[in-house]
């Protein structure tokens, strides 16, 4: 196994041992657990022969076999291309956006052997894209990942995934934390490797009901929950949080979407020993630094290290370190002097900004 984007991420895991750091269907992996399970994946690519720079779909959910498997395609420097469990035409059409060479399908508790490697049959045009080409001259891992789609085909974006992995270096808070953002979007494997490289567990999930997220918070003492303003007012609507223990919730952070007035202030009266925060981040750009007012404000202080940001004519502009290279089925959205344009109109209240939505 080649593990050079990864050295420094599994040699924490040596350090961890035997603490828990993955749970899903009440099973616990720990962090010795899951380096045994990179090289069982390790072994399984190995037979299928999937080498350094190949275009790798996972189809899976978060787990241990499915993290696992990332860890081992980020360290053999393949680019990695995650879906959740869709249609076998959507499967087939952005495998060919990503001119995919592999497809993997995890399923989880069956261990090495849950992992199935095929290759890939459909045609695929964008094999020289310079995209790829760039990616496969940098030698490192990558990621491809899909916009929503909601207004047209979805956006491939292309990231040098070891740009992505580095603000990862930096030792954070070992939170116990539910991994409830989705598999295929950043915002689910930036909470995944955040807990995981400082020593925290990961709950995966397996529904995103109301009901099934408060009883994994209760039964894994749960600290932290990354969730959208549209499920967590039907967390409240649903009555769910009165049902279970959250009294070791400390942290929800919400973003994806704009957060009613109404319900951030539902929540803080209904919740009142829990701090919330608003995140920021897009596909093409990764997670910025966020730092609310307040746990009751909608203003919100977004870059840090490595990201610069700027309103023009009332809407934010921001260059960053970890941008992606760019689209493959798309135009350059970067102005020249490097900013991406996000689309999303915001009020300007001193160094804090209200993101009133996407324009």
């Amino acid at each position: 196994m080649t593990t050079s984007s990864i050295d420094w991420l599994l040699e924490r895991f040596v350090a961890h041992g035997e603490q828990e750091g993955v749970v899903r269907e009440g099973s616990a992996t720990t962090y010795a657990d899951l380096i045994r399970s990179v090289a069982g994946i390790a072994a399984r690519l190995d037979t299928a022969g999937v080498a350094p720079g190949d275009r790798v779909v996972v189809i899976g959910d978060f787990g241990t076999a499915s993290t696992a498997t990332l860890l081992e395609l980020i360290g053999r420097r393949a680019t990695v291309i995650p879906m959740t469990q869709v249609t076998a035409r959507r499967r087939d059409d952005l495998a060919r956006i990503a001119a995919a060479d592999w497809a993997v399908e995890v399923t989880e508790g069956a261990g090495a052997e849950g992992v199935v490697v095929e290759r890939c049959l459909s045609s695929a045009p964008n094999t020289d894209h310079p995209l790829l080409v760039e990616l496969r001259g940098r030698d490192t891992p990558g990621l491809i990942l899909f916009t929503s789609g909601s207004t047209g085909e979805p956006k491939a974006v292309v990231h040098d995934f070891a740009l992505l992995l580095e603000k990862f270096h930096v030792v954070g808070r070992p939170l116990r934390t539910v991994n409830f953002l989705l598999f295929d979007h950043w915002g689910g494997l930036n909470t995944l490797f955040h807990t995981l490289s400082s020593g925290g567990l990961v709950a995966c999930p397996q529904t995103r009901s109301p009901e099934h997220i408060c009883e994994l918070i209760a039964r894994h003492r749960l600290e932290l929950l990354p969730a959208s303003p549209s499920f967590l007012n039907m967390m409240l609507v649903s009555g769910a949080y009165k049902h279970h223990d959250l009294s070791s919730l400390r942290i929800i952070t919400y973003g994806a979407e704009p957060m009613p007035t109404s319900t951030l202030a539902r929540l803080n009266m209904e919740l009142p020993d829990v701090q919330f925060r608003q995140t920021y981040g897009l596909i093409e750009l990764g997670v910025l630094r966020a730092k609310s007012a307040s746990s009751d404000s909608l203003l919100v202080k977004i870059g840090g290290d490595g990201f610069e940001t700027r309103v023009v004519d009332g809407l934010l502009e921001i260059r960053a370190k970890s941008s992606m290279l760019g689209y493959l089925n798309a135009p350059s959205p970067f102005t020249e002097d490097g900013f991406f344009k996000t689309g999303d109109r915001v009020e300007q209240h001193g160094e804090y900004l209200r993101i009133l939505g996407r324009e």
